[in-house]
Formats: C-alpha cells, structure tokens, sequence
C-alpha cells in the first residue's frame, strides 16, 4: 500500500506519523513545496519580537529526523502541480530544478495548508511589504528588525495575527499602526469584548485605526512605503505587514473533478473523504462543519488541523472509519498583556444566523481575591432561550481566561446546559480558583435570567433605549462621581431600601453598578416591593464604559 500526504505541516505530518505507527509497512510519501516542514507556525511572531530567541526551536521535525523515527521519506521543494483521481497520480515538480514527474498512490492526502491573502492594491509589491506565515517568511521580518532600521510598521488587519505580530513589533521597540477596516479588532468576538482589546493596544502605545482600510502604497523616503487610507489620511512606514486572511493552496485542483467549495476550500464528509474515492482531505484547505450552525465553514486553526490528520490517517488505514464531528473555533491568543480566548457562537454570529440566544456578561477573578496576585477578566456567555444549551462563551483579561474556556468548550461538545455549568467541579484551591468558579458564575447569573430571577439587558439595548428608561446606579458616590451613563440617578445599594420611595414606578428601570451583582441585589429587592419592570446591566457600568468609549 503506497500513501502519498500533500503537505508537510499540521495536518500532513500528523496524518503521516500516524500511519507509520498503525503500518510498519506501507510506502508513505510527504511532499511539501516549501523548504520546512512539521514547523511551529503559530510561534513565528515570538520569534520575530525575540520572545523565542532560537529558531531551531520552531523546527520540530526535518525531513532526516522523520525518516529516522518513522520510515516515511519527507520530499522538500516538491509542489503538486495536479492531481488525477482517475490514474491515482499526482504531479511534482521541483521547486529547485524544474524537474517535472508523476508518483502513483493508492490512498491520497490531501493537506496543502493555505497561503495569506495577498489583496490586489496598487503598489502591494513594493519590498517593504510582507507577510507572515511560513519560516522563510519569519526570517526575513527578523533579520529586517535586527538590523535596527525599521522604526515604524503598519500592521493591515487586526486578527489574531496581525494584533501578535503588533506586540511583537512594539516589544522591539517600533512603533506599530494597526489598520482594520471593520468596527472592531478581532471579529471572531463580540463587540463589547475586543473593546477590552482597543482600550490594551492604546495603553500600550499601539495606535489602533478602525473603520479604516488602504487603497493604494506608493514609495517614501529611505525605502520605505506610504500606505494612502479610504478616511483620506495617509500613513508612512518602514515597514507593512498584510495580515487580512487565509485563502486555501487548492490551484492545482482546479481541474482534478475534485468538488471544491466557492471559496476553493476541499470539499469533505465526515470521514475526510474528498468527493473521488480513496482521496482524503485535511488542515486549513478543508470546509469543515460547524456543529452549531450546521453550516460548512473554514476555521484555519492548527488544533483542529492535527485531529483531522489522524483521523484521516485512520480511514486511510481502513480498518475502521471515524468521523470528524466538525470545528466550533475554539481559539485564544495573546495582546499585550491580555489573553484573549473564544469558543463555540458569538452573540453577532447567533444573530446573523437567526439562531435565537441570550447573554451574560460578568468580570470574576481568576482565583481568590484575598490570596495575592489574583487578577481580574471578562467573561461572556452565549447561551440558548429555548433549551438552556451553552452556546458560546469569551473571555478577555490578565489570567484564567484560557482555563474557563477550555471548561465551556467542553461543555459545548458535551450539549449541556446553563444549569450544568453551576454544578462542574472544579479543581479549587486560593492560588487557582475561588469556591465557586467563574464558570459557575456564569451559569448562576444565566440560570437566574432563564428562571425569571432578572431581566437583563445588555448594553447596546440600553444604548438604543436609554430614554426610555429610568436610570438607577447603585455604587457608591465615589464611584458614581467618576463616571456615570448621563441622566442616571445615584442611590447606592446599601441604602436602597430607606430610600425606595424616590424611585418612579410608571417606566422601565435599568439599574447600573460596577460589574452586575449589586444590581443583581438592587433587582431583587425592587422587585420585593412591586417594581415589576426592572432590568440589570449586563457586565455593568465597566462594560459600558469601554463599549461606548470613543
């Protein structure tokens, strides 16, 4: 049996080791069109800003190493130029000397990866334009900012590549510019979240341009380049890094028969079989589908890669088939000092596809506050009206975030509810966690909203209606006197109910504290004295602030 992997990164070398391990047998061939293979993409920007200071540390494998382990033989610099399902041939040539050959194969997989999107603006090929996503790549932008002469940089898009390789940049020392052209940083979030994210890039002396995109780059001074900008302005850089997407390395399928999607991305069921017999796909070129949308999607993460490697590598072996039960997007990423992690639905993603949902938000600490260091996030949760089900779930701040979205991904995949967050057991001891646990947290205050304890309202619904609404903010008047939704009226909690009588009954009350849980008590208490239309701040008074921030 002869396997041949196009692809010798994530999801090929995956799928290659593990054929190896379930045949000691077989042929297995690994071509891959660059110069590097089994290497740790998602560690080249620490590379870059010198956190990862040895570049060998980003080869995990060579085409030497993996043939010693495991008898595979690693072709470098070979690019599949086409594929014939009918011979069950591919075509190589190589990338060094022209040659051009065929090899046979009886299984075929198919893991080209993708390539950054490389956008048709004029002066786009000017040198001190770049991308980052390969080793070649990496070295080119480290020996550019060794060399000391790079003092400015414009990053093109505010993803999670672009936002790391902007703190890598400014740990340098180089001023960076980020330039996204939608609203917000980091689509993959909710709104009121990557505004935790604006707020940390600014603090930290990266300007951040929203709403803004780049219509042409032309020559400046000392081999430099001027990007013009769609609001008018212009801005000069030494050097400007795309980061704007992915697309899929799928040209030398155009003709093959094998169904593509619209976007060029392989078309697979759940067993990783491409529409032609005995022909596999895998990695960033892949449709996958999302198991909450029901929808087919491509999600280039480099977890979901490797799992399909070896799944694939299993149905190639044939012995059993398993099935790929999809991507939800389980993904988390480091700005500055934030973590940033997301699973599963946003809040906009549920309503631009009509999926009916609900939210909370809260700001809990890692672990508990009278033990030292605990630090202070954000967690949102998206949850279903209709059948309790976590939807979703993003954190944003300076510790444990990525431990609570682990947990909700899990909870995810399981299909539980609300109500099983508020009884997972956590590991709990003062320097990890609190009694009750973030995750808990956020099934008791959406577990109160779905029993009817509280209505909750977030706040772009009341940004939307702020005048119809009665404003209470319940902090003290310390609080109160450092910023305040305007119109609000101040009756801090703890004298709420001698002072209950000065509140009018005849409109809706949104009442207004730090986080949420005083208004939570105020809610209560209201409501024990007949005030039936009263509305809680989702995540408080220090959501607003950074949503409605300029």
């Amino acid at each position: 049996m002869k396997h041949i992997v196009v692809g010798g990164v994530a999801a090929g070398m995956s799928a290659a080791a593990r054929l190896r391990r379930l045949d000691e047998h077989c042929q297995i061939l690994v071509l891959e069109r660059g110069e590097y293979v089994s290497y740790a993409n998602c560690g080249l920007p620490y590379y870059v800003g010198d956190v990862i200071t040895k570049r060998d540390a980003l080869l995990l494998q060579t085409p030497a190493s993996f043939k010693k382990r495991f008898n595979v033989e690693v072709r470098i610099n070979s690019e599949v130029t086409s594929a014939d399902p009918e011979a069950k041939s591919v075509r190589i040539r190589d990338t060094k000397t022209g040659k051009v050959y065929e090899e046979g194969f009886d299984k075929l997989l198919l893991a080209p990866g993708g390539s950054p999107v490389k956008p048709a603006i004029p002066g786009s090929d000017h040198p001190a334009i770049h991308t980052l996503w390969t080793i070649p790549d990496t070295d080119s932008l480290r020996t550019l900012v060794d060399g000391g002469a790079i003092r400015s940089a414009l990053v093109v898009g505010a993803g999670f590549i672009g936002l790391e390789m902007a703190e890598n940049l400014h740990a340098r020392g180089i001023h960076v510019t980020v330039v996204e052209m939608a609203d917000q940083a980091l689509s993959v979030i909710d709104y009121e979240m990557a505004a935790i994210v604006h707020n940390e890039l600014r603090m930290k002396g990266i300007e951040l341009r929203l709403k803004d995109g780049i219509t042409s780059f032309t020559n400046s001074e000392n081999g430099g380049v001027t990007a013009q900008l769609t609001s008018g302005s212009s801005l000069a850089a030494d050097l400007v890094l795309l980061s704007i997407g992915v697309k899929p390395n799928t040209e030398f399928l155009q003709d093959s028969g094998i169904a593509l999607g619209r976007r060029g991305h392989i078309l697979v069921d759940d067993h990783l079989l491409t529409s032609r017999a005995d022909i596999f796909a895998a990695g960033d070129a892949i449709e996958v589908l999302n198991p909450l949308t029901a929808k087919q999607t491509a999600i280039p993460l480099a977890g979901p890669a490797n799992k399909q490697g070896r799944i694939a590598a299993d149905n190639m072996h044939g012995e059993t088939m398993r099935s790929y039960n999809g991507t939800m997007g389980t993904a988390i990423a480091k700005v500055c000092d934030l973590d940033v992690g997301v699973t599963g639905l946003t809040e906009k993603l549920c309503r631009a596809e009509g999926i009916p949902c609900g939210s909370v938000v809260l700001h809990p600490i890692d672990h508990a506050g009278y033990y030292p260091g605990a630090s202070g996030f954000t967690l949102k949760l998206v949850y279903s009206p209709e059948t309790r089900r976590v939807l979703g779930a993003q954190g944003v701040g300076f510790g444990g975030v990525d431990k609570r979205i682990d947990v909700i991904a899990t909870a995810i995949m399981g299909k539980m509810t609300v109500d099983d967050l508020t009884e997972i057991e956590h590991a709990y001891a003062p320097p990890y966690s609190s009694a009750k646990d973030p995750v808990n947290m956020a099934g008791f205050v959406a577990q109160n909203v779905l029993d009817g304890k509280v209505r909750s309202i977030s706040w772009d619904q009341l940004q939307q209606g702020l005048a119809d609404f009665y404003l209470l903010d319940v902090r003290t008047p310390g609080e109160f006197a450092d910023g305040c939704i305007k119109g609000s009226v101040n009756i801090p909690v703890d004298n709420l109910r001698e002072r209950v009588t000065e509140i009018p009954n005849d409109k809706p009350i949104a009442v207004i504290c730090k986080v949420g849980i005083r208004g939570y008590i105020t809610a209560r208490i209201l409501a024990a004295h007949g005030f039936n239309d009263c509305h809680n701040l989702s995540g408080g008074y220090d959501t607003w602030r950074l949503a409605t921030a300029e």
